[in-house]
């Protein structure tokens, strides 16, 4: 079997078998593209000639040209999917990419804004919409919606008006892996969804020709896109102080971190989130307590004491 014919069935595979997301499908589909060029510049078009030796000589290729080690990690993980699924559906006698390893990714915390960094935001985008604009009104709601529950920017682009409820606070959304969960949130954010749903979504509807179900419209009355907003957010944390990203993954790390250090069971955070692991939701317990340890340095007066006289 031709590799690039192989890699497009393993495509519709993620897609239609698997439930991948389609960043995730979009992604793999970039690395094992690259692979099959690599494959074709040392004549091997077929399946059966991928072998070890030359998914360790692509991957040392990627390493030596600066790729990050998040990125190699990503790729390796592309090509062990791919060689798996050709081994398990009969296309391979064997699993070449079993043994295919990639250097870790470093560890990152994630950036955390903190909780009046968060009360002044949400300050400027309230103060933007005492004239009633559509869009002032809409990106309150978002942003809203996404601290107050920690939601992906894909799952807040693709909830529906049918998906909040108002009386429960509470919104259905559809994760990674097509899960869907139900998440709570606040009162803040309650009124801001019922005015944008009262006040600035008819109006934005208005401007398209079909604005279906979606919960939330862009300027031309269609289904808002994660790419929206993304600009939408990082201009808002441009102005926040601290380093590191500043999209709309900061605030869902921000408010998960918000919640373990106002006490909330772990469990219930990673349920929130829709982490498949506790392991991922476990990153959060580290930034709050380095974030402890931060605030305990700089507060209690014996954290720091003078080197004793020699």
């Amino acid at each position: 079997m031709l590799l690039t014919e192989a890699i497009e069935a393993h495509r519709a595979h993620l897609e239609d078998e698997r439930g991948y997301s389609p960043h995730t499908v979009g992604s793999y589909g970039s690395d094992l593209a690259d692979l099959a060029r690599f494959a074709a510049a040392r004549e091997v078009t077929a399946t059966d000639d991928l072998d070890l030796e030359l998914l360790r000589d692509w991957l040392w290729a990627a390493s030596t040209s600066g790729l990050a080690r998040a990125t190699l990690a990503r790729r390796a993980a592309a090509a062990r999917s791919l060689t798996a699924w050709l081994h398990r559906t009969g296309r391979a006698a064997t699993d070449s990419g079993a043994r295919l390893r990639a250097p870790k990714a470093q560890g990152r915390l994630p950036r955390v804004v903190g909780g009046e960094q968060m009360s002044e935001l949400f300050a400027g985008l309230e103060a933007a919409t005492t004239d009633g604009e559509p869009e002032a009104l809409r990106d309150l709601a978002i942003v809203e919606l996404l601290y107050g529950s920690a939601l992906r920017v894909s799952e807040a682009c693709g909830a529906d008006v049918d998906d909040l409820d108002l009386g429960a606070l509470t919104v259905r959304v559809t994760g990674k892996g097509s899960k869907e969960r139900v998440v709570p949130f606040g009162v803040p954010a309650a009124r801001a969804l019922a005015a944008y749903l009262d006040q600035a979504r008819p109006a934005l509807a208005a401007r398209g020709t079909a604005p279906g179900a979606a919960l939330f419209l862009g300027a031309r009355g269609s289904r808002i896109g994660p790419r929206s907003v993304h600009r939408l957010v990082s201009g808002l944390l441009e102005a926040v102080p601290g380093s590191g990203p500043s999209g709309p993954h900061t605030l869902r790390h921000s408010a998960a971190t918000h919640l373990l250090d106002g006490g909330a069971d772990l469990r219930a955070v990673q349920a929130m989130l829709g982490h498949a692991s506790l392991g991922t939701t476990q990153i959060y317990t580290h930034v709050s307590m380095e974030r402890l340890t931060q605030s305990y340095r700089l507060a209690h007066p014996r954290a720091v004491l003078d080197e004793p006289a020699g």
